[in-house]
């Protein structure tokens, strides 16, 4: 492809705003900062000046000399250009340290005054151009910034890789980019300087093409636009950017199933060689493009009999890609089936589809060809479509479906009166509404309801169109709290519509009030409702929820409802739904200790999910896997999920903040603790925004998680306390729903609040022992543990913490087995005598627990230092002998008040908190009749002067 260079980027591109390159970035810049060059490289288009921009602002400051240049095709003949680019603000201050005939040869070059040539003055200017850098960077190091070096005029070019392959140690760096199509960059890299890193830039992901566009303005394209945008321009950045830019001033979108509106700008960037192929030949490829998938066999299928020497020719001129190894007809970039298509008279686009509509063997894509080959209603070609949208929601397409389902809606006649039998346009465009909740396209499925209610009248219609309103809305409930009054309106006394209702104000309760008792009660109105009215997948969907609801209340009634949801017969959706009776009893078995039954059944619904295409329950359900490893002690498979499941949470839009959460926790478990914070603090954002305060609590959760792995006590004693008055307010009373007590309470101890971690223990041991939460009791032993320990009782400790391991252990809790081995050994290092960490290395990882076993190689670290330190000094003994009468813990303090230790330093060297240091210390003023540390100090020097 040849990019014309009157082909800007929009002028309020931002040289510094580098989307979707930040590891490719950074290492360019690490590059540079060691002293090295860099060459960019990749297709037209994919970013390379925004790259090189950035790194010159941000690496070439005021400490170097910058010599910059930017060829353009158009002046590529020119001799020296890019030199006179490069040399001409800078001939002066080097002019006088060149030998003349030097000096000669360059300002000739570079001043067009007489007649230099690299024939005539090779040698000279080879010289010149190397003494030039060399007398530069005397003064201070130089950076040389080349953009599209393909169009450096050939004299610059040789003179430049003439000096580059000779500079040596001399202090000149390049920074350069250059396009290629593929790896054709050697030739640039043997004229670059020895070190020279090349960086090839490819293309952006979905995501970050979606991230573009917001940038630079284009925010309110569907997100399914966004992805067919990213499927069009190959993730092209400039492309992504010119077909956003005409959608934006398309005031007509394009229809289901046509491609997008491809620029005039774009058309003749790609297009540029279709003059050069024959009448025929051109016909052929249009055929191609139409297609889904095109083949040799299909175009001949279609009446195009001499395919293999048309689209030999087209692939000769770069327009089609070869494929060796199969049948395949593949364009060498998306773009110019795109740009082919649009370009085309729509007469010869319908002729296209109309042959591809008996010639392609797929049912739906036949039916789809049909579609657009016809014009007008034909209740006919509707059938066939609504028939295709069946098949592909089988199949697990939805995304599909929808768009079949709108073809049918536009084809489909409007009834002329009640008599009329088949379905209404107006029913086919709700179909295809749910279909896109389901395939995660909710804006799509948002502006197809809206579009049914300014006309329909029918109570069922409308209904069906707000539940899909409500059910776009997502996790922000609160942003539709407007229409829960219109949609009742809507309803009337029908039990059936009634349900649907009931249930979304059960959700309502949930997210936007935070009331479970109120949402539990809406959900069971909701399942009596549904079974009155005879709907099967209603009545399951609330009792589901319901189960939900009270199994994270601790309500007595979780285990009975359940049993209720489970019962014959069973709805194959509800079964697999993200909010159905599958996950209902998932929840269950998860919060029960069974985790093996647990990972089964979540790894059964995520392939059925995936089967049938339902992408909000995809995102739920390995977020769910995700947790069901965490809390198995996977911590790296764990990772993979949860990483997995927030990209494909950004990609779609979909339950962005649940999968941050637990990303969260995820990253705090096993990779970074920093990017635990991050995810966790992007988690609570949302949630606040939202207005969600279900899933407010379970990212403050994941927050003071983090920050309990960091270090951060305080920090996780505020976040975790906020969690507390939460799920209070909420009725939550099942500990374990978010399992956060056991680290609050391991936090108040650290910060000195023995008294009370031992309060919030005895109250959720409570309720553990009346839900039977093994695990949960296991945590909060452990946690007890440590306050015993902060009391003073270590040897009671010890033997708490031992029988928390082996039961961690029989649970299959591998990572809060490794916790509790971490403890132990802790605990030990303050008894005389050997201590090792080695037990808990070994099971952090086996978890493959990073950052929890950092903290235990650290604390080897301290202890072996600790105990070299011990071997060369002779442990201090109390300097009188009251101290014999004190206990272990009391001794100890007393003496390091001895040696001038602060309170808060004494704390730190024994492992607990101040005020325990301060409560030790009233009973050792207490035994020795003195009243304060100074007399501790002063009793000690009595006896030193003895």
């Amino acid at each position: 492809m040849t990019v014309r260079r009157d082909f800007k980027e929009p002028a309020r591109c931002r040289p510094d705003l580098v989307i979707g390159r930040d590891e490719l970035f950074t290492s360019a810049h690490e590059q540079l900062t060691r002293g090295g060059s860099v060459l960019l490289h990749g297709p037209a288009g994919i970013g390379k000046s925004t790259v090189l921009r950035a790194l010159a602002a941000d690496y070439g400051d005021a400490a170097r000399t910058v010599l910059r240049c930017s060829a353009t095709e158009s002046e590529s003949h020119l001799p020296f250009l890019a030199l006179a680019d490069l040399f001409g603000l800078v001939l002066d201050e080097v002019a006088d340290k060149l030998p003349s005939a030097q000096r000669t040869a360059l300002e000739s070059a570079l001043t067009g005054r007489g007649e230099s040539t690299l024939q005539r003055d090779g040698l000279a200017l080879r010289l010149a151009v190397l003494s030039a850098l060399r007398a530069l960077a005397a003064v201070k190091p130089v950076l040389l910034v080349a953009d599209d070096m393909q169009w450096l005029d050939s004299a610059s070019a040789e003179l430049l890789g003439f000096a580059a392959r000779r500079l040596g140690d001399t202090p000149v760096q390049l920074l350069c980019a250059v396009r290629t199509e593929g790896q054709e960059y050697d030739r640039h890299l043997r004229a670059s300087p020895p070190d020279t890193l090349a960086v090839r830039l490819n293309p952006l992901s979905p995501a970050q093409v979606s991230t573009l566009l917001d940038h630079r303005g284009y925010t309110d394209l569907p997100r399914s636009t966004v992805r067919e945008i990213h499927r069009t321009s190959g993730g092209n950045p400039l492309f992504a950017l010119e077909l956003g830019r005409a959608l934006g001033e398309n005031p007509t979108p394009p229809r289901p199933g046509e491609p997008l509106p491809v620029p005039t700008s774009l058309r003749a960037l790609v297009l540029s060689r279709l003059d050069m192929l024959s009448g025929e030949a051109r016909r052929t490829l249009l055929v191609a493009s139409a297609g889904a998938r095109p083949t040799l066999a299909l175009l001949h299928a279609a009446g195009r009999e001499n395919a293999e020497a048309e689209t030999a020719q087209a692939a000769a001129l770069g327009l089609l890609a070869t494929e060796p190894e199969g049948p395949a007809v593949r364009f060498a970039h998306p773009l110019i089936s795109a740009a082919l298509y649009a370009e085309a008279p729509a007469q010869e686009r319908r002729a296209a589809h109309t042959a591809l509509s008996t010639a392609a063997s797929d049912p739906i894509e036949r039916a789809r060809h049909l579609a657009l080959s016809t014009t007008g209603t034909d209740p006919q070609v509707a059938a066939r479509l609504a028939e295709a949208a069946a098949l592909a929601r089988d199949r697990g397409a939805p995304s599909v479906a929808a768009s079949l389902g709108l073809l049918a809606a536009r084809h489909t006649p409007a009834r002329q009166s009640a008599a009329d039998d088949g379905p209404a346009p107006d029913e086919r465009r709700l179909e295809a509404a749910e279909d896109a909740i389901i395939a995660g396209e909710v804006d799509l499925a948002r502006d197809i309801a809206h579009e049914v209610l300014t006309r329909a009248t029918a109570p069922a219609e409308r209904v069906r169109a707000w539940m899909v309103v409500i059910e776009a809305a997502g996790q922000a409930l609160g942003d539709v709290d407007a229409v829960y009054p219109q949609v009742l309106a809507d309803a009337g006394d029908d039990p059936v519509l009634l349900a649907q209702v009931h249930y979304q104000l059960a959700w309502r309760g949930l997210v936007v009030q935070g009331d479970f008792a109120e949402a539990r009660e809406q959900a069971a109105h909701a399942a009596e409702l549904a079974a009155r009215g005879g709907d099967r997948r209603n009545e399951l969907m609330a009792l589901a929820l319901q189960a939900s609801t009270e199994t994270l209340m601790g309500h007595p009634d979780a285990p009975a409802t359940i049993k209720r949801a489970l019962k014959e017969p069973q709805d194959p959706y509800v079964a697999c739904h993200h909010n159905g009776t599958g996950m209902a009893r998932f929840r269950w078995l998860l919060m029960s200790d069974q985790l093996p039954e647990a990972r089964s059944t979540i790894t059964a619904l995520l392939r059925e999910a995936r089967r049938r295409g339902m992408v909000e329950s995809e995102v739920h359900f390995q977020r769910f896997l995700a947790e069901t490893e965490l809390r198995s002690g996977h911590c790296g498979r764990a990772l993979d999920l949860a990483r997995e499941s927030l990209r494909l949470a950004r990609d779609s839009g979909i339950g962005l903040g649940a999968s941050a959460m637990l990303t969260s926790l995820a990253e705090a478990s096993g990779g970074e603790v920093g990017r635990a914070l991050e995810l966790a603090r992007e988690a609570t954002g949302r949630a606040e925004e939202d207005g969600d305060q279900m899933y407010l609590s379970r990212a403050l959760a994941a927050l003071g998680h983090a920050q309990s792995v960091a270090g951060d006590a305080a920090g996780a004693v505020a976040s975790l306390r906020r969690v507390r008055e939460l799920e209070v307010g909420l009725g939550i009373n099942d500990p374990a729903r978010g399992r956060w007590q056991g680290d609050l309470a391991e936090a108040l101890v650290r910060v000195g609040e023995p008294g009370e971690a031992q309060e919030l223990i005895d109250v959720t041991r409570a309720h553990a022992l009346r839900l039977g939460r093994e695990s949960i009791l296991a945590v909060l032993d452990r946690a007890e543990a440590l306050v015993r320990a902060a009391q003073g009782d270590q040897e009671g400790a010890l033997v708490r913490l031992t029988s928390v391991q082996d039961r961690f252990a029989k649970l299959g809790y591998g990572l809060e087995e490794a916790r509790a081995a971490f403890a132990m050994a802790r605990l030990r290092t303050r008894r005389p005598g050997p201590t090792s960490y080695d037990e808990a290395a070994r099971l952090f990882r086996r978890c493959r627990a990073l950052p929890w076993l950092r903290q235990v190689e650290a604390a080897g670290a301290q202890e072996s230092a600790g105990t070299a330190a011990t071997a060369a000094v002779p442990t201090p003994v109390p300097a009188f002998d009251a101290l014999e009468g004190l206990a272990s813990m009391e001794r100890q303090v007393a003496a390091l008040v001895m040696e001038g230790a602060t309170n808060r330093e004494i704390a730190a060297r024994l492992f607990i908190s101040v005020k325990t240091v301060e409560a030790t210390l009233t009973r050792v003023y207490r035994k020795l009749g003195i009243r304060s540390r100074v007399d501790i100090v002063r009793l000690a020097a009595g006896r030193h002067a003895k």
